[in-house]
């Protein structure tokens, strides 16, 4: 359970207002970073729990790589910016990319029979190909390869904005989480990377690279062109996600819904090879199949594209929300007078692309529940693979439910309108 904390909250050069949620290692929140001359941004700042934190060796193991991912610039990768101890608590900072991990997507498609076009679903996962590419070939000021593996590339790792933006997040949170110590931190294997979209040889405890990167993408795809999870909670002779994962038995792709299924079936079959000397040798391998395949199946968009369809079908409610709080933390910063009350667990619809940390609960979640990072979010998840495909949801919808609509438009307008009319009077209040 996420923690009532009072915020606004000074912490350092950073203003803590809106806390995102808790996880096994870290409280994550959105913050304002005041730079000089008065400028500022927005950011998340993860403070490591302070019963990690002064363990040595995580310490030690989650500053080198933080280090690492502080050395990833592109423009698909989140970007690490800060990392210290403040008040005595570890922090990292990042980049705040404004809409949705592709977890949370998922799960607004499927409460509101949204489809997500598939068209849309290969531009998210070439993007994220992109970045892990980068990640990749990234090396030091010598030449030399840093090495760099995700080791977790999941949905709930893979962020969109509402920009159009594809940034892969957390690159070595899931190998610092090798260091805390089971005796002292309840633990299991999900925690090193979800079973779900883990590779066979990661699942089996073996030294991974690239190429298990690459078969968690190749699950994300399969996902999304199949409308529902590769791997269920337990299988028909009750196999764990962990066991299946170590099999990776790949079920066959429905066929007959989605342009040249022919084409995506053999990017499939090898990205998802369980012989790793079979599979893509590299993200960029990969990528350059996927992009044949979306150009033969005229499946081809772009950025600008998957922006205006994220801001028009999710982007109003959540954009006004944001708003209001940070202009109620301009408000606050520049003296005027509010009584801040403690801060609630964030809505369950309130899925924000914040950088999230693995959470215990989660990671137990991942291997015997296939549980995304956020609770409610897996939980949203797994009805939008298990019970109503987002990419299944149908085209229309009858008049009750049209009508429900109605009133729920006009419910968030007003509380729109309430939102800026609160901005506004906090605006005066400052001046």
């Amino acid at each position: 359970m996420v923690r009532s904390t009072p915020l606004p909250l000074s912490f350092g050069r950073y203003t803590l207002f809106d806390l995102i949620g808790k996880g096994g290692m870290a409280e994550i929140y959105l913050a304002r970073q005041s730079m000089q001359l008065g400028a500022a941004r927005l950011c998340i700042v993860k403070q490591i729990l302070p019963e990690l934190a002064g363990d040595p060796r995580f310490s030690d193991m989650l500053v080198h790589e933080a280090k690492l991912a502080a050395r990833l610039s592109h423009a698909n990768v989140v970007q690490v910016f800060d990392l210290g101890r403040e008040d005595d608590r570890l922090f990292i900072a990042m980049e705040y990319v404004e809409g949705f991990d592709l977890n949370a997507l998922l799960a607004r498609c499927s409460r509101a029979k949204v489809p997500l076009p598939f068209a849309l679903a290969v531009e998210i996962v070439r993007e994220a190909l992109l970045g892990l590419d980068y990640a990749h070939r990234r090396t030091d000021d010598d030449g030399r390869l840093l090495g760099i593996v995700h080791r977790d590339v999941s949905p709930s790792n893979v962020l969109v904005s509402f920009d159009g933006e594809v940034k892969v997040c957390d690159f070595g949170i899931a190998r610092a989480n090798d260091a805390i110590p089971q005796s002292s931190h309840e633990l299991d294997e999900a925690l090193r990377g979800k079973a779900g979209y883990m590779s066979p040889e990661h699942a089996r405890g073996e030294a991974v690279d690239a190429r298990a990167d690459v078969f968690a993408a190749g699950i994300i795809l399969w996902e999304l062109a199949a409308g529902r999870r590769m791997y269920r909670a337990a299988d028909a002779a009750g196999a764990s996600l962990l066991e299946q994962a170590r099999r990776a038995e790949v079920p066959p792709l429905p066929t007959g819904g989605l342009p040249r299924d022919d084409l995506l079936q053999a990017v499939l079959a090898r990205a998802l090879a369980t012989d790793r000397e079979a599979r893509y040798a590299s993200a960029a391998a990969m990528l350059r199949d996927l992009d044949a395949y979306a150009a033969e199946a005229k499946l081809v968009t772009n950025a600008l594209e998957l922006g205006e369809w994220l801001a028009k079908n999710f982007g109003a409610e959540m954009l006004a929300r944001r708003r209001a709080r940070e202009r109620a933390v301009v408000a606050l910063e520049k003296g005027a007078p509010l009584v801040v009350s403690p801060v609630a667990p964030p809505a369950p619809d309130d899925a924000s692309t914040a950088a999230r940390a693995p959470t215990t609960a989660d990671a137990r979640a991942s291997v015997e529940a296939q549980a995304s990072v956020d609770a409610q979010a897996s939980v949203d998840a797994q009805a939008s693979v298990d019970t109503q495909s987002s990419l299944d949801a149908r085209p229309g919808v009858d008049a009750r439910e049209s009508r429900r609509r109605r009133r729920a438009s006009t419910l968030a307008f007003v509380a729109v309108a309430v939102a800026a009319v609160a901005g506004t009077l906090l605006a005066m209040a400052a001046r």
